[in-house]
C-alpha cells in the first residue's frame, strides 16, 4: 500500500509553503510519507520538523527543484 501524500509548493512565496505543509504534517499518520516539491531549501521548516519529531530526506532534483520526503521519527 502506498501511503504517500504529495504537495507541490514550487514557486509560492513565503509563508505560503509553510502554511500548507504544517497542517499536512499535523495529520501525517505514523507510517505515512509526506513528499514535498519546493524550489528552495525550507530552512525554517527544518527547525520546526526537528523539534516536532519528524525526519526527512531532501533531494536536489535540479538547480531550482527539491523533493523532501518527511516521516515521523520512530
Amino acid at each position: 500500500m502506498n501511503n504517500t501524500t504529495e504537495i507541490d509548493v514550487r514557486g509560492m512565496a513565503p509563508p505560503g509553503p509553510f502554511e500548507i505543509i504544517m497542517p499536512a504534517l499535523q495529520t501525517l499518520a505514523p507510517d505515512a510519507v509526506l513528499q514535498v516539491f519546493i524550489h528552495r531549501g525550507p530552512f525554517p521548516l527544518y527547525d520546526v520538523m526537528r523539534e516536532s519529531g519528524f525526519v526527512w530526506q531532501t533531494d536536489k532534483l535540479d538547480e531550482n527543484n527539491f523533493r523532501i520526503r518527511i516521516t515521523r521519527a520512530s
